[in-house]
């Protein structure tokens, strides 16, 4: 027996990922579940990037080593 299948094998993996990704954009963003700014993934993810950051420039600064992405690239 063939298993149900929504909308095709590779259709309906996406539609769930998007009503998931939809799902908790309603969640942190609808005035009545609306979270407090300082408690939104978006912080979460601005400190962890910053602390990465700051870890990255600690350790390239013990090697000697520069960084190549925050430098333009060197003309002809």
């Amino acid at each position: 027996m063939a298993p149900a299948v929504l909308l095709s094998r590779t259709l309906d993996p996406a539609l769930g990922v998007f009503t998931g990704v939809f799902a908790f954009y309603l969640y942190e963003t609808h005035p009545r579940t609306a979270l407090p700014s300082e408690e939104r993934l978006e912080t979460l993810i601005r400190w962890k990037w910053s602390i990465f950051q700051k870890n990255r420039a600690t350790r390239l600064d013990k090697i000697g080593e520069v960084d190549r992405v925050s430098q333009p690239p060197k003309l002809r």
